[in-house]
């Protein structure tokens, strides 16, 4: 274990570092001020009665310097039709953020920039608490509420270096590709350990699955690995999103930072992106028989194409372990194209496979199993052997359906793994497989995330 002076070092100058100064901190107060007379002007245009919040990191003071994200919600009357709260919120976000665009969660909003700042412009409903949903959205304002009563400027400066640190080890966001912290868990455990060394200390040693109930709400039984009950919403889990490879993360470079404190571990991973000779390196190094489904991706945000990849992904990767191709290692990565990258032991296997029947006292499966494999011995090229006896129960060697996994890939029955609905259509359209040292082919457009499967990390 490091000594404490080591770890407060390097935690006061990784602080130093994310603490948005005096001129940003104005910044941010001005653009938010503005943007908010611009929004109560439309409002008054509108006749509505609604008021606006600012919430978010920015609001509670959390956020990282360069960070450049305002988050303002419109709040409208539970008693407005859901239509009308929709037009209403783009009337309003198009009129204040004219060069900005419409974004699709569940409902319409409007994001644009303004003053150098991101900002979204959200219409919700003023619920009374977050339970008592008309829309996702509406719980947000009540987040914002419970951790603005709750963290002063000392636990704000905490949750900053807790969310650096989250960024360092590739675990920071809630977005379905990184499925890691989002920012009001990060603050929620801060808050529940009183900072960010007691944090780790914590963390360092949890027995997933762990649970968390600030305002002891009493339902915890949720299956994740995390369970951080959301105070506003005694039904939600908060870490509901978050993996649990990225809880296990957490916990490897907490162990790490304390044991061996650097600030490297605050600083996001970059590999060196591979080129073509590099990744044809890897491959002869390894002896293995990569495969890489390459198609066009669909045009979806990332919150919709990569849960299909994901899908897509499993079902390939089960697949081909069915068959026999012994995968290794998978994973997937889109741009304008998309791949699925299996590794796999071998390409090619042998014209049968051994199938195991139940055991021979098992009377009704057993006599089913032999009459349906003894009724094939006519057909020459495609008999089975056996069945015969292996220790108790039947056994036959019968004729693979492929043993080549390109020709599986390539056919038809790709199409019965259990693909994502939109990546099936895109697949539908035309795909290519790669194999061996075609792969090679990707690393112009895809060599970051060649780089990061060469070299693994926790």
């Amino acid at each position: 274990m490091a000594d404490a002076e080591d770890r407060r070092r390097v935690i006061e100058t990784v602080r130093d570092r994310v603490t948005p100064d005096a001129a940003e901190r104005a910044a941010m107060r001005d653009a938010v001020a503005a943007l908010t007379a611009r929004v109560e002007a439309e409002l008054d245009s509108l006749s509505v009665d609604a008021d606006i919040v600012q919430v978010g990191s920015t609001a509670r003071g959390t956020w990282l310097a360069g960070d450049r994200d305002i988050d303002l919600f419109v709040r409208f009357p539970p008693s407005i039709e859901r239509d009308t709260l929709e037009r209403y919120g783009l009337e309003i976000g198009n009129a204040v953020l004219p060069d900005g665009h419409e974004e699709y969660a569940e409902h319409p909003y409007v994001t644009g920039e303004f003053e150098g700042f991101d900002v979204d412009l959200v219409p919700c409903y003023d619920v009374d608490d977050g339970a008592s949903l008309q829309s996702a959205v509406d719980r947000t304002p009540h987040h914002n509420a419970y951790l603005r009563e709750r963290i002063d400027d000392d636990l704000a400066s905490e949750v900053r270096v807790f969310k650096q640190f989250l960024k360092g080890i590739g675990a920071y966001g809630s977005d379905l590709r990184t499925r890691g912290f989002s920012g009001y868990l990060a603050e929620l455990l801060v808050l529940e350990a009183g900072g960010f060394e007691a944090l780790l200390e914590s963390a360092a040693d949890w027995h997933p699955p762990v649970a968390f109930d600030p305002e002891a709400h009493g339902s915890t039984d949720h299956d994740d690995p995390l369970v951080v009950v959301d105070p506003t919403d005694a039904d939600r889990n908060v870490a509901a999103v978050c993996a649990a490879e990225n809880v296990a993360r957490l916990q490897h470079y907490a162990r790490a930072f304390l044991d061996a404190p650097s600030e490297g571990l605050f600083e996001p991973r970059s590999p060196e992106p591979l080129d073509a000779d590099a990744v044809r390196a890897h491959i002869e190094r390894r002896g293995t028989v990569p495969v890489a489904i390459v198609f066009d991706a669909p045009d979806l945000v990332d919150d919709q194409l990569y849960p299909q990849l994901e899908k897509s992904l499993s079902g390939v990767r089960d697949a081909l372990d069915r068959r026999g191709f012994g995968p290794i290692r998978a994973t997937t990565f889109a741009d304008d194209r998309a791949v699925l990258f299996v590794e796999l032991a071998h390409r090619s296997l042998p014209a049968i496979e051994r199938h195991d029947g139940p055991p021979v006292h098992v009377r009704q499966h057993a006599e089913g199993f032999f009459e349906a494999y003894a009724g094939q011995a006519d057909d020459a090229e495609t008999a089975p052997y056996g069945p015969f006896l292996a220790g108790d129960r039947y056994v036959v060697e019968r004729q693979r359906d492929f043993t080549d996994a390109v020709d599986f890939l390539e056919s038809e029955e790709l199409f019965g793994v259990g693909l994502g609905a939109q990546i099936e259509t895109a697949l539908e359209d035309d795909y290519a497989v790669l194999v061996g040292e075609e792969v090679a082919e990707l690393a112009p457009a895809f060599g970051s995330s060649l780089a990061t499967y060469f070299d693994p990390r926790p």
